[in-house]
């Protein structure tokens, strides 16, 4: 190797995450000044200075603290990073403005100074040395916080934690007025549920646009005599939409006759439906017997499961459709019937239809008008005012003081995945009701199955930043999002009417549903 005086010298360049190896390396061998430089065919080409190693070194460091800190104090959550033994690190702008703590007060002092130790979700990270995600949190009176925690790992051991912690206490204050605002209205039951009558649609309860759109389709067959195919999951609320379309119809003063096709063995479904003539079979009645056709002559029947009614039925069934008249088991005499069809399923009929297991002539005689109701997991905004609602009803029923849901209960409903759907929130709020003795329900009180870490749950929504200085559009998007599409919520959340809410909305061709 020729001496490093006739090498030519090469400037230098670092990145960040070499500098802590070339230091560990110059330290170890001080007497060293130059490095050799090979090139890719590994020839000796020229050589570096240690002295411009640790330059280059230091400002690479430099220039990596300055995104850092950059980073710290523009995101719009509240950030902490403590070392290994507690002591605070960093406490971001963010952080000052959600507590009322200045830097000063805070940094290079035990988190514990002020906050006590068993509010401290980083602490327990770091401890256990594993993460936490959205995690509801009160670390201090008056704050409500969605806290995600994860410790800091350097060679295999933990160095500390950082916490980005989202305020969420507008959301829990709208909550508390909310649940206010309902203990006010369980006093006036009697008269709301008599003004409520007058809509044939007031069993139906939501405002998202989900349900709005099943709910203004539905209205407008209603007047009609069409038949009418309602689909959905099971415990989405079908019956109701039937019944509301009954009591929104000429039909509205004839019966309302519900019927399963699931629930009735397939060998008396025809005698269930059309009835049946004296000595018709081993067995009947002797003086005959009518059937749920009969019962709701001049109203509306309701046929519940339509695609679990057997194939030789079906086309008994069509014939009522095609021709307006039916004979009962044992007779000859056709009876002529005044019958509106309305059907629900969960299953795909179409599927069916293709599979051989359901007639296409019946299909398009039910599918007339097809009304599909969401599942309560696409419409989570209504979610609050359903569990109020429940809670509300099963009070009164059972005669007991109305609860209000903790903040971290109402988070944990909102994120389940509901596969019973409506049918489960309601059951769940009468179990509560029935349970709970307490004026506010935590999640404590909840059974098995409805905890963050057990399945059914939905995927988790994206943590929303605290409402600060920015866009309008940005405000009115985290405003949504914080809000899970609630729009009074939002509207109140932003302090303006939801009048404005909805123009802003429609200035940035946002869905108004």
């Amino acid at each position: 190797m020729q001496p490093s005086s006739f090498l030519p010298h090469h400037p230098c360049k670092v990145q960040a995450k070499e500098s802590a190896r070339l230091f560990e390396v110059i330290s170890a061998n001080p007497e060293v000044t130059d490095i050799e430089v090979l090139s890719d065919a590994n020839e000796s080409i020229g050589y570096v200075s240690t002295e411009a190693i640790v330059l280059a070194s230091t400002r690479a460091l430099r220039e990596c603290f300055a995104f850092y800190n950059n980073v710290l104090q523009t995101v719009d959550d509240s950030l902490t990073i403590v070392n290994a033994e507690g002591t605070v690190v960093n406490w971001n702008k963010q952080a000052e403005t959600m507590y009322q703590i200045p830097s000063e007060d805070i940094l290079h002092h035990h988190i514990t100074r002020h906050f006590k130790k068993d509010a401290v979700m980083l602490l327990k990270s770091i401890h256990d040395g594993s993460s936490i995600a959205r995690h509801y949190n009160q670390p201090r009176a008056g704050a409500h916080v969605l806290v995600n925690t994860s410790p800091v790992m350097l060679d295999g051991q933990i160095i500390g934690g950082i916490s980005a912690e989202k305020d969420i206490s507008d959301v829990v204050r709208l909550h508390d007025q909310l649940s206010n605002t309902t203990a006010h209205l369980h006093d006036l039951e009697t008269e709301l549920y008599t003004e409520q009558q007058e809509d044939p649609f007031y069993k139906i309860k939501g405002r998202s646009a989900a349900i709005m759109q099943a709910m203004q389709l539905t209205r407008k067959v209603a007047h009609t005599d069409a038949t009418l195919l309602i689909t959905g999951e099971s415990g989405v609320g079908k019956e109701l939409f039937a019944e509301a379309v009954h009591r929104a119809s000429p039909r509205a003063g004839g019966p309302f006759i519900a019927l399963n096709c699931g629930a009735i063995p397939a060998a008396l479904f025809e005698s269930e439906l059309f009835g049946y003539e004296k000595g018709a079979f081993t067995g009947a009645i002797h003086e005959g017997k009518k059937g749920k056709m009969d019962a709701a002559e001049g109203g509306t029947l309701f046929l519940d499961e339509i695609g679990e009614l057997p194939l030789d039925q079906q086309v008994k069934l069509l014939r009522v459709l095609q021709e307006k008249q039916f004979y009962r088991v044992g007779g000859h005499k056709p009876i002529a019937t005044d019958v509106r069809i309305v059907a629900a399923t969960n299953r795909d009929l179409e599927t069916m239809v293709e599979a051989g297991q359901f007639r296409q002539d019946l299909f398009y005689r039910l599918n007339v008008v097809s009304v599909p109701i969401p599942p309560l997991r696409e419409r989570k905004e209504d979610i609050p005012e359903l569990a109020q609602l429940f809670l509300k009803e099963f009070a009164v029923k059972y005669g007991k003081p109305l609860p209000e849901l903790a903040p971290k209960t109402l988070i944990l409903l909102l994120d389940y995945a509901w596969p019973g759907n409506i049918r489960q929130l309601r059951n769940l709020m009468e179990r509560l009701i029935i349970l709970t003795d307490q004026e506010r329900i935590e999640p404590e009180h909840l059974p098995e199955g409805y905890q963050p870490n057990q399945l059914p749950f939905a995927a988790q929504t994206p943590a929303a930043r605290p409402l600060a200085a920015r866009s309008e559009y940005d405000e009115l998007v985290e405003a949504l999002r914080t809000t899970y599409g609630n729009k009074s919520a939002a509207a109140q959340l932003l302090g303006i009417s939801r009048v404005t809410l909805y123009n802003r909305m429609k200035k940035y061709n946002m869905e108004k549903g």
